[in-house]
């Protein structure tokens, strides 16, 4: 248990010792998941396909809570270490669960990594990372345009329980990230490499981060792999590839999580987007990442996945595994109708804010590390200026002309509307806002794919049309 593997394999259960004196010799090592494929949707493809426990096209569903073993020693065994589910002994779904493994697998291979583990929330798989990398009185390097609940998370929460401090840096600004990285640490003496962990939930498909360096990815499935707005998870991927660079020597977390895009140095990392927590019905996440972490995430006395216990619902983790096939087609619309309306908008004279556009000061970075043919992401801010101006626009929006909903989180297939200020970034504090680029009149539109395009756009012109209107 104290050593249990993150990947499956298609092996099935055994009593027999010598199939038992196989898995021990093994105990140490993990089945490494294939390269990344150019393409994420090629890589999902070349998944090993789990059919139904009587030949159904689709796995079966493992809703059990404990699993019964055929011999005495073999629970002995499984608490060891010498047996997991790479052999498929499982002991208890906090620990691993078929299921949600299956979906792991899948994760990790959109996300390039060796392994992932799916968890109950995205929130539940940045603290357990977060957790499982720091120690008391280590030191995060965060870019500023966190996610609100992160901020707070590493603001107030762990450097009141756990002593763990984190500086706020503009990832633009390469000399003062790697000024933060050296001065800022207790543990500079500690030759362990920085880690940097990259939250890729509003960029799935669009980037991807292992495959550029980073150590580990994680996501809020709620969003875009969801994409029902019915479900609340996270993952964590893993690929642990140190820095190389002589000044990244002391033990710290580089969170990078940006709409923002910016390369640390030549061959550093590019991008990390923000997340939300939804108010819906259920909750996932993941880690996707090296095995070694995940596995160590898990271990019995000090793993943090393992004692804090964010599971994931097997019944939420086969609603997943059923959607991820279709998100690279569902990706690509989101992208092309943000960028088309982005552009339509910039025309109109509004303040918009989209990677896509080839003024925005990171355009060229994204361009340079996307994925090919899967656009610039599904998200558009629209800076109105003042909060009053924000919440008529998204009135008219969401009442008079149904163009969206107003309502938090993204990768839905109806658009939905915020305004960031006084919403998912409301646990930051004015100056913090403002260093972030987050104005009070700054509307955050996740585009979705509803209806026609014309048709949405012109919803969206006839809003603008009576706001203005209003006005006179």
């Amino acid at each position: 248990m104290a050593d249990g593997n993150v990947n499956v394999s298609s092996n099935k259960r055994s009593g027999s010792d010598d199939q038992f004196a196989s898995s021990a010799a093994k105990k140490n090592q993990i089945t490494k998941a294939p390269p990344h494929a150019e393409d994420p949707a090629a890589a999902l493809a070349k998944v090993r396909h789990e059919f139904g426990e009587h030949g159904g096209v689709n796995m079966s569903i493992e809703a059990s809570a404990t699993f019964t073993v055929m011999e005495p020693d073999t629970l002995r065994r499984m608490f060891a270490g010498e047996l997991g589910p790479d052999r498929d002994f499982f002991i208890y779904s906090r620990h691993f669960n078929p299921t949600v493994l299956n979906l792991g697998r899948l994760m990790a291979a959109l996300e390039g990594t060796e392994a992932a583990y799916c968890t109950a929330s995205g929130m539940s798989a940045i603290s357990s990372v977060l957790l499982q990398l720091c120690s008391a009185g280590d030191h995060v390097v965060a870019a500023r345009t966190l996610y609100g609940g992160t901020h707070a998370l590493l603001t107030h929460f762990l450097s009141r329980a756990c002593n763990i401090t984190t500086s706020f840096v503009d990832i633009r600004d390469h000399e003062m990230v790697k000024r933060e990285i050296v001065g800022g640490g207790r543990r500079i003496a500690h030759e362990k490499g920085v880690k940097v962990v990259v939250d890729n939930t509003f960029a799935p498909m669009v980037v991807s981060p292992a495959r550029l360096g980073a150590d580990v990815v994680i996501h809020s499935i709620s969003k875009y792999i969801s994409g029902g707005a019915d479900i609340i998870a996270g993952a964590n991927s893993d690929r642990f590839r140190t820095f190389q660079q002589n000044v990244l020597k002391s033990r710290k977390i580089h969170i990078r999580h940006s709409i923002r895009l910016k390369i640390l140095d030549h061959n550093d990392y590019g991008i990390i987007s923000s997340i939300d927590q939804t108010d819906k019905n259920a909750s996932i996440g993941a880690v996707c990442g090296p095995a070694s972490l995940l596995n160590s995430m898990m271990d019995l006395h000090q793993g943090a996945l393992m004692l804090l216990g964010p599971t994931m619902n097997p019944k939420v983790a086969f609603e997943l595994s059923e959607r991820l096939p279709h998100l690279g087609l569902r990706m690509k619309e989101h992208c092309h109708r943000a960028l088309t309306f982005a552009t339509r908008m910039k025309k109109l004279g509004l303040k918009v804010v989209y990677p896509g556009l080839e003024d925005h000061p990171d355009h060229e970075v994204l361009e340079s590390i996307a994925n090919k043919d899967y656009g610039h992401g599904g998200i558009i801010c629209v800076d109105m200026e003042t909060e009053e101006r924000a919440n008529r626009l998204m009135n008219l929006l969401q009442n008079c002309t149904q163009f969206g909903l107003m309502a938090v989180s993204l990768g839905y297939y109806e658009t939905l509307m915020s305004c960031s200020g006084s919403s998912t970034s409301s646990e930051m504090n004015d100056k913090e806002k403002e260093l972030a680029g987050i104005s009070p009149g700054l509307v955050r539109m996740s585009i979705g794919y509803n209806g026609t395009l014309e048709q949405k756009w012109g919803q969206f012109e006839n809003a603008l049309g009576k706001m203005q209107d209003q006005k006179m």
